[in-house]
């Protein structure tokens, strides 16, 4: 069995994840932003998950929690659930704090980034973006981002399979209720490109869509593009890749 961080575990897609894995015998390590939200994760953890709290909108909640879990059992994978979907978070949850993990953690060999459909509405453009947080940043543009880093990781680490998912439209908090697609079939992938041993869940560089592998935008694949995405989040960071 595996040792897997799911982050943003407290609801939604996160915690159906982390309670599929839990149920299959997996070790798994949950998230959640506050102490506050952290209280709804009490069944996770008294079935045997380990708890780890910080906000990912501050960076130094997000190497606190490396070093954390550094110093802990090595992971063997990181489902990088955690998103939002509007306001001045946006760049500084969606792909900062991914980057900054995938940076910081030693160990993980299978990493999986959370996509969306709504990746190919981003622009492939590093121009001007609020890394920060300080201002609203285009959700649309953060999934363009964190599918090309998932590509970046898959070509500059090929020990590691990386890959990226989209969960579809499902009826979450951040989805809405009236989401079209199958909330069950939203986490599924993730799950199995996660911990699987089937030979397609063993391959890297990929942009899925309940387990069936699509192509992305096609910045996702532009080497120059990701070289530029990974330069600008090590200039802003600090920490390069």
């Amino acid at each position: 069995m595996s040792r897997i961080l799911v982050t943003g575990s407290a609801d939604g897609l996160g915690r159906a994840a982390a309670d599929a894995l839990l149920t299959a015998g997996h070790d798994v390590v949950v998230h959640a932003r506050s102490q506050q939200r952290a209280a709804g994760l009490d069944t996770l953890v008294d079935r045997g998950a380990y708890l780890v709290v910080g906000d990912f909108t501050e960076r130094d909640a997000v190497r606190r929690i490396a070093t954390e879990l550094n110093d802990a059992q090595p992971l063997d994978a990181v489902i990088h659930n955690a998103g939002v979907w509007s306001g001045p978070a946006v760049m500084p949850v969606n792909i900062v704090a991914p980057y900054l993990l995938t940076v910081l953690l030693r160990g993980p060999r299978r990493l999986v980034y959370l996509s969306s459909s709504s990746h190919f509405g981003g622009q492939p453009s590093l121009d001007g973006v609020d890394w920060q947080g300080k201002n609203a940043g285009s959700y649309s543009d953060s999934k363009l981002f964190v599918t090309a880093l998932a590509a970046a990781v898959a070509r500059l680490r090929p020990e590691v399979l990386s890959n990226a998912v989209d969960p579809g439209w499902v009826p979450t908090r951040m989805g809405g209720p009236g989401a079209p697609d199958d909330l069950e079939l939203g986490h599924r992938t993730q799950e199995w490109l996660a911990s699987s041993d089937e030979p397609q869940a063993l391959t890297t560089g990929g942009y899925w869509y309940h387990r069936g592998r699509l192509q992305p935008h096609r910045a996702v694949q532009d080497e120059a593009f990701q070289d530029r995405l990974l330069r600008t989040l090590a200039e802003e960071t600090g920490t390069a890749l």
